[in-house]
Protein backbone atom coordinates (compact mmCIF):
# COMPACT_ATOMS: atom_id res chain seq x y z
CA UNK A 1 0.00 0.00 0.00
CA UNK A 2 2.99 2.25 -0.27
CA UNK A 3 3.98 4.30 -3.28
CA UNK A 4 1.38 7.03 -2.97
CA UNK A 5 2.10 10.00 -5.11
CA UNK A 6 1.21 13.61 -4.52
CA UNK A 7 -2.30 14.23 -3.20
CA UNK A 8 -3.17 10.51 -3.03
CA UNK A 9 -2.72 9.93 -6.77
CA UNK A 10 -0.55 7.06 -7.96
CA UNK A 11 0.78 6.57 -11.44
CA UNK A 12 1.77 3.02 -12.21
CA UNK A 13 5.05 2.12 -13.84
CA UNK A 14 5.91 -1.33 -15.16
CA UNK A 15 8.05 -3.50 -12.90
CA UNK A 16 11.04 -5.54 -14.06
CA UNK A 17 8.75 -8.36 -15.24
CA UNK A 18 6.75 -5.94 -17.41
CA UNK A 19 3.60 -6.12 -15.28
CA UNK A 20 2.16 -3.14 -13.50
CA UNK A 21 2.98 -3.08 -9.77
CA UNK A 22 -0.69 -3.51 -8.88
CA UNK A 23 -1.08 -6.81 -10.73
CA UNK A 24 -2.34 -9.46 -8.31
CA UNK A 25 -3.25 -13.10 -8.74
CA UNK A 26 -6.69 -13.47 -10.26
CA UNK A 27 -6.90 -9.84 -11.39
CA UNK A 28 -6.22 -8.55 -14.89
CA UNK A 29 -2.85 -6.84 -15.14
CA UNK A 30 -2.74 -3.17 -15.99
CA UNK A 31 -1.43 -2.53 -19.49
CA UNK A 32 2.04 -1.00 -18.94
CA UNK A 33 1.76 0.91 -22.23
CA UNK A 34 -1.29 2.93 -21.16
CA UNK A 35 -1.40 5.92 -18.84
CA UNK A 36 -2.89 4.94 -15.50
CA UNK A 37 -4.01 7.20 -12.65
CA UNK A 38 -4.85 5.86 -9.19
CA UNK A 39 -6.53 8.16 -6.64
CA UNK A 40 -6.47 6.64 -3.15
CA UNK A 41 -7.71 7.51 0.28
CA UNK A 42 -5.53 6.92 3.35
CA UNK A 43 -4.46 3.54 4.65
CA UNK A 44 -6.83 2.72 7.52
CA UNK A 45 -6.92 -0.01 10.16
CA UNK A 46 -9.49 -1.25 12.64
CA UNK A 47 -8.85 -2.39 16.22
CA UNK A 48 -10.09 -5.84 15.10
CA UNK A 49 -7.18 -6.24 12.64
CA UNK A 50 -8.49 -5.18 9.22
CA UNK A 51 -6.28 -2.84 7.16
CA UNK A 52 -7.38 -1.31 3.87
CA UNK A 53 -6.77 1.41 1.33
CA UNK A 54 -9.37 2.11 -1.36
CA UNK A 55 -8.73 3.71 -4.73
CA UNK A 56 -10.34 4.83 -7.97
CA UNK A 57 -8.31 3.56 -10.94
CA UNK A 58 -8.48 5.08 -14.42
CA UNK A 59 -6.68 3.60 -17.40
CA UNK A 60 -7.32 4.80 -20.94
CA UNK A 61 -11.14 5.09 -21.18
CA UNK A 62 -11.93 2.76 -18.24
CA UNK A 63 -12.53 3.47 -14.55
CA UNK A 64 -12.96 1.04 -11.65
CA UNK A 65 -12.56 0.74 -7.89
CA UNK A 66 -9.86 -1.25 -6.14
CA UNK A 67 -9.22 -1.90 -2.47
CA UNK A 68 -5.97 -3.25 -1.06
CA UNK A 69 -6.49 -5.07 2.24
CA UNK A 70 -5.02 -7.30 4.90
CA UNK A 71 -7.20 -9.33 7.27
CA UNK A 72 -5.56 -10.22 10.59
CA UNK A 73 -8.85 -10.99 12.39
CA UNK A 74 -8.43 -14.75 12.04
CA UNK A 75 -11.90 -14.98 10.44
CA UNK A 76 -13.05 -14.92 6.83
CA UNK A 77 -14.77 -11.63 5.97
CA UNK A 78 -16.80 -10.08 3.18
CA UNK A 79 -15.77 -6.83 1.53
CA UNK A 80 -18.41 -4.83 -0.32
CA UNK A 81 -16.72 -2.49 -2.79
CA UNK A 82 -18.70 0.28 -4.48
CA UNK A 83 -17.70 2.68 -7.25
CA UNK A 84 -19.92 5.76 -7.44
CA UNK A 85 -19.75 7.99 -10.49
CA UNK A 86 -21.43 10.91 -12.21
CA UNK A 87 -25.17 10.65 -12.82
CA UNK A 88 -25.78 8.49 -9.72
CA UNK A 89 -24.12 5.54 -11.47
CA UNK A 90 -22.94 2.85 -9.02
CA UNK A 91 -21.09 -0.43 -9.52
CA UNK A 92 -20.93 -2.80 -6.54
CA UNK A 93 -19.23 -6.14 -5.90
CA UNK A 94 -18.82 -8.41 -2.87
CA UNK A 95 -15.42 -10.07 -2.44
CA UNK A 96 -14.55 -12.94 -0.11
CA UNK A 97 -11.65 -11.97 2.17
CA UNK A 98 -9.71 -14.95 3.48
CA UNK A 99 -8.50 -15.34 7.06
CA UNK A 100 -4.87 -15.96 6.05
CA UNK A 101 -3.44 -12.55 7.14
CA UNK A 102 -2.05 -12.02 3.64
CA UNK A 103 -2.38 -8.89 1.50
CA UNK A 104 -5.25 -9.03 -0.98
CA UNK A 105 -7.03 -6.97 -3.59
CA UNK A 106 -10.67 -6.61 -4.65
CA UNK A 107 -11.82 -4.78 -7.80
CA UNK A 108 -15.12 -3.78 -9.36
CA UNK A 109 -15.58 -4.51 -13.05
CA UNK A 110 -14.07 -1.92 -15.36
CA UNK A 111 -16.56 0.55 -16.79
CA UNK A 112 -16.24 3.19 -19.51
CA UNK A 113 -15.39 6.50 -17.80
CA UNK A 114 -18.16 9.08 -18.05
CA UNK A 115 -17.86 12.74 -17.17
CA UNK A 116 -15.37 14.25 -14.75
CA UNK A 117 -13.01 11.61 -13.33
CA UNK A 118 -12.76 13.59 -10.08
CA UNK A 119 -16.48 12.87 -9.55
CA UNK A 120 -15.77 9.14 -9.04
CA UNK A 121 -15.42 7.80 -5.51
CA UNK A 122 -14.95 4.31 -4.11
CA UNK A 123 -15.90 2.85 -0.73
CA UNK A 124 -15.01 -0.57 0.71
CA UNK A 125 -16.83 -1.97 3.74
CA UNK A 126 -15.47 -4.99 5.63
CA UNK A 127 -17.68 -7.16 7.85
CA UNK A 128 -17.99 -10.74 9.01
CA UNK A 129 -19.44 -13.12 6.46
CA UNK A 130 -23.18 -13.15 5.81
CA UNK A 131 -23.63 -9.95 7.81
CA UNK A 132 -22.90 -11.68 11.12
CA UNK A 133 -21.68 -8.85 13.30
CA UNK A 134 -20.84 -5.17 13.03
CA UNK A 135 -19.05 -3.31 10.28
CA UNK A 136 -15.32 -3.68 11.00
CA UNK A 137 -13.89 -1.04 8.65
CA UNK A 138 -15.02 1.44 6.01
CA UNK A 139 -12.34 2.76 3.66
CA UNK A 140 -12.87 5.41 0.98
CA UNK A 141 -10.96 6.81 -1.97
CA UNK A 142 -11.55 10.40 -0.91
CA UNK A 143 -11.38 10.14 2.88
CA UNK A 144 -9.21 12.77 4.56
CA UNK A 145 -6.21 11.26 6.34
CA UNK A 146 -7.57 12.29 9.75
CA UNK A 147 -10.79 10.27 9.34
CA UNK A 148 -11.26 6.60 10.06
CA UNK A 149 -9.53 3.95 12.11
Amino acid sequence: MSGSGQHGVRTSRPSADGKAPSAAAGLPALDPGLSTAVRCGPELSSPEGVEAQTCVVTQAADTWARTYYRNATGEALDAVLSLMGPGARTVRITCAVGAEDEPGTCETPREPARGDLAAYTAVAEFARRAGQGPLLLRSGSNSPAWMGS
